[in-house]
C-alpha cells in the first residue's frame, strides 16, 4: 500500500517473479547455468523500469556467473529512437538493485566478493558493447582507443602499438596483408601487466577483424551480415585482461590484439599471393576469407619471440565449422596440453562460458595446407576434414619448434554472437582459468 492525497491509502501492485534452477545438469553443461539465468533475467526485466533481483547462491558458489548473466541480460549499446525522434532510454537510465543471498537467506556483504562480482559484470559489458557497435564507429582506430582506456584505468599496465606500414617493415606479413586495403590501417597492440612477485607469464592473443567482407573471396548471399562481430575474440580478451588486472591476479599478463579490417580495394590481398609471416614461414593465399588465422599466426609468433609465455591462449571467431562441431553455446578448443585443456573445460563449467575439445593432431592435419610454392597454404584442401581443428593447427604451426609452454586455441564463432548481440564470451572463461 502507498499513501495517496487526502491521507487515503491506495493499492500498488509489484510484479514478483520466482525461478528455481536445476540442481543437476548433464556433464557438458554448467551448474551455474548462466545461459538460463541470463534468459530469465532478460525476459522478466524487460527494457524499462526499475527492478530488484535477488539471487540465492550456495555457500561456496561464485558470484561471477551471476554477474556475467546480469551483463548478458542487459546489453548497454543501442541507437534506437522513439517515435518522436528522441533517443530511447538505455540501461543506464534505470535502477536495477541486485542482492546476493546465502542459503540461510542472509545477504552477502563481503565487499571483496561483491567487488569481484562487479569486475566480471564490467568486463563482460565492455566486451559486449564493443561487439554490438556498428563498424562505421568501431574500427581499428576506436578499438585502439578502447584498449588505451583500459590501460589508463588499470594500474601497472603499459601499452605499445605497431601500426600501418611499420607492420610490413617489421615482418608482420599476416596482419599487414589482411588489413592493408582498409581506410583504417591494421595494428598490433600489446598491453602488459607485470605485478611484483609474478612467476608465471600468460599471453592472450585476440583476433580483431573489425569487419570481414571476405576480401576478394567476397562473402555473398547475405553471409556478410553480422561480420562486425568478427572482432569478438579481441573484445572478449580485452574484457578478460581488464578483469584479471582489476582482480589483481598474481600473474604476468600480456594481451596481444591483432586488429585489421578485411576490406576490398586496389591494394587488397589476392588469392595466389604469398605472405612472409612473423614466424618466418611463407603462406600461399588460397582463400582471402580465411584471414583470421593470418592475424593470429603473427600474434602468437610475436608473443613467443618477445613475451616468453608459459601459457599462450589465442581466441577468435575463426571458423563457421565450429558451430557444426560444438554448437552455439560451446566454444571449440584445440590444445597441446591435456592438463590445460581439462582446466579450460572446468573453467568453462565454472564460469558458464562452455567449451569442448577438438583433436590436436598436427601430424595428421598439417597436410591439409600443403603448397607447391610456399611453406603452407592458408586454407584446407578438404573442407570435410575437421576444419576447425585444422584452423587451430595452422596457428600452431607458427609457434617456434622449441616452444615449451602450453598453448590453447579457442574458436568461439558460435557463442560470441547470438540473436544479433555480442555475448561477452571469453571473459568468464579466461578469468576462471587461474583457479580452475
Amino acid at each position: 500500500h502507498q499513501s495517496a492525497p487526502g491521507g487515503k491509502e491506495r493499492e500498488s501492485f509489484v510484479r514478483v517473479v520466482g525461478a528455481l534452477l536445476a540442481n543437476k545438469v548433464p556433464r557438458h553443461n554448467s551448474l551455474a547455468q548462466v545461459h538460463t539465468l541470463a534468459s530469465l533475467l532478460q525476459t522478466n526485466l524487460g527494457q524499462n523500469g526499475n527492478a530488484r533481483v535477488v539471487v540465492a547462491i550456495g555457500e561456496d558458489g561464485g558470484c561471477g556467473p551471476v554477474a556475467s548473466a546480469l551483463a548478458k541480460a542487459l546489453p548497454s549499446f543501442s541507437m534506437k529512437r522513439r517515435d518522436n525522434g528522441e533517443a530511447a532510454p538505455n540501461q543506464g537510465d534505470r535502477s536495477i538493485v541486485v542482492n546476493l543471498v546465502k542459503p540461510d537467506g542472509s545477504q552477502i556483504q563481503d565487499l571483496n566478493r561483491l567487488r569481484s562480482c562487479d569486475i566480471v559484470r564490467e568486463a563482460v559489458s565492455l566486451s559486449m558493447r564493443l561487439v554490438d557497435e556498428p563498424p562505421e564507429t568501431m574500427n581499428v582506430d576506436t578499438f585502439l582507443q578502447e584498449a588505451k582506456k583500459v590501460a589508463d584505468k588499470c594500474k601497472n599496465v603499459k601499452m605499445d602499438v605497431i601500426r600501418g606500414p611499420e607492420l610490413r617493415d617489421r615482418g608482420y606479413g599476416g596482419i599487414w596483408g589482411v588489413g592493408k586495403a582498409a581506410v583504417n590501417q591494421p595494428a598490433l597492440a600489446i598491453l602488459s601487466y607485470d605485478p611484483e612477485g609474478a612467476s608465471q607469464t600468460v599471453c592472450l592473443v585476440g583476433k580483431g577483424v573489425m569487419y570481414d567482407t571476405g576480401g576478394l573471396s567476397l562473402k555473398i548471399s547475405g553471409s556478410m551480415v553480422g561480420m562486425k562481430a568478427d572482432m569478438a575474440g579481441a573484445a572478449g580478451l580485452l574484457g578478460a585482461f581488464y578483469g584479471l588486472v582489476e582482480s589483481k591476479v598474481n600473474k604476468r599478463i600480456h594481451l596481444v590484439l591483432c586488429l585489421a579490417e578485411n576490406a576490398i580495394g586496389p591494394n587488397a590481398l589476392r588469392n595466389d599471393d604469398i605472405l612472409r609471416m612473423y614466424s618466418g614461414l611463407c603462406v600461399e593465399i588460397n582463400n582471402t576469407d580465411a584471414e583470421g588465422r593470418l592475424l593470429l599466426a603473427d600474434g602468437v609468433a610475436h608473443a613467443c619471440k618477445h613475451l616468453s609465455p608459459d601459457i599462450l591462449i589465442d581466441m577468435a571467431t575463426l571458423t563457421g565449422a565450429q558451430l557444426i562441431s560444438t554448437g552455439k553455446k560451446h566454444a571449440a578448443l584445440v590444445c597441446n596440453s591435456e592438463e590445460l585443456e581439462n582446466r579450460a573445460i572446468m573453467a568453462g563449467k565454472k564460469s558458464g562460458d562452455l567449451c569442448h575439445p577438438l583433436p590436436f593432431c598436427p601430424e595428421i592435419f598439417k597436410d591439409e595446407f600443403k603448397s607447391k610454392v610456399a611453406d603452407m597454404k592458408n586454407s584446407v584442401k578438404d573442407r570435410s576434414n575437421a576444419q576447425s581443428s585444422c584452423a587451430g593447427i595452422f596457428i600452431h604451426q607458427h609457434l617456434p619448434k622449441d616452444f615449451k609452454g602450453e598453448w590453447l586455441h579457442v574458436d568461439m564463432a558460435g557463442p560470441a554472437f547470438v540473436d544479433e548481440r555480442g555475448t561477452g564470451y571469453g571473459v568468464g572463461l579466461v578469468m576462471a582459468l587461474p583457479d580452475a
